[in-house]
């Protein structure tokens, strides 16, 4: 925000923006000094200008990232995960850098430590496609801390390389490992867990998707389901098999009997 005022036959004008050091210069007339006061906060919009040293210096990677575990993530629908995920990351000596010190470098050398650990909750050593998953709630966190909290600071991890591998494979069931899968839920104590894996198998749908299924968004006379809002953030409709309809209306009535769910001949 500029503040203009006349004092000893010159115009004295001052732009504060929060974060950034205060700009003050004086001129002759009023005009040029409006002129002025324009061009740096066109500077200060375009991130154009240098951040205050001082307000980057007073915060803590680690303040920012229990600020946005504290704040943001909650109100996420992957907030658990991301909960785990940033409460692991907070253990990391790079959180203790300030902002001002942090830089992409600090990042990569993070990088090369983690690639030589194991994922999360597995002995296997993580990917750098697993790692990428990782680092972006931090990333979003960048971002917000930029635009909502109005912090001077640029995303460490937007120049960061992780050389990604597509290992995506399509896999279909071999004879017998439906059998051996649906024997192994006995010993369970979830009765649904077998009924759920053929349904996902008869629809192709995703776990979430499938526990997330509200009654009022299946069409029994059309066969088809409503999935409001998918992993991609857009909703899409599901094609039901008379099957799958079959073990929904089983569902709805909370009778679950062991004939509706039996591997129809069709499966592997």
């Amino acid at each position: 925000m500029a503040t203009l005022r006349k004092r000893n036959g010159k115009w004295q004008v001052q732009v504060r923006r929060h974060g950034f050091p205060v700009q003050s210069k004086s001129f002759v007339s009023k005009a040029d000094a409006t002129e002025w006061a324009r061009t740096i906060e066109r500077l200060h919009d375009r991130q154009e200008l240098g951040p205050d040293r001082k307000t980057l210096k007073a915060i803590t990677l680690s303040d920012l990232v229990t600020r946005y575990r504290d704040e943001v993530v909650p109100r996420k629908k992957g907030s658990a995960i991301e909960t785990i995920l940033l409460n692991r990351f907070l253990r990391y000596t790079i959180c203790q850098k300030t902002l001002y010190e942090l830089s992409t470098a600090d990042f990569a050398a993070f990088r090369d430590q983690r690639l030589k650990e194991p994922k999360l909750r597995s002995d296997k050593p993580i990917t750098p496609k697993s790692l990428k998953r990782e680092l972006s709630p931090l990333s979003h966190m960048f971002r917000h801390a930029l635009v909502e909290w109005e912090i001077p600071l640029r995303n460490p991890l937007e120049g960061l390389k992780l050389k990604v591998t597509d290992n995506k494979r399509e896999r279909r069931l071999r004879s017998g490992e439906l059998e051996r899968l649906l024997e192994a839920t006995k010993n369970g104590k979830n009765r649904l867990v077998a009924p759920i894996i053929l349904f996902a198998l008869e629809t192709a749908m995703r776990r979430g998707e499938i526990l997330s299924i509200q009654f009022r968004h299946v069409d029994f006379e059309r066969r088809s389901l409503v999935i409001p809002e998918s992993k991609s953030g857009y909703s899409r409709v599901i094609p039901l098999t008379a099957r799958a309809v079959a073990m929904l209306a089983a569902f709805r009535t909370e009778d679950v009997p062991e004939a509706a769910f039996r591997p129809s001949q069709s499966q592997p």
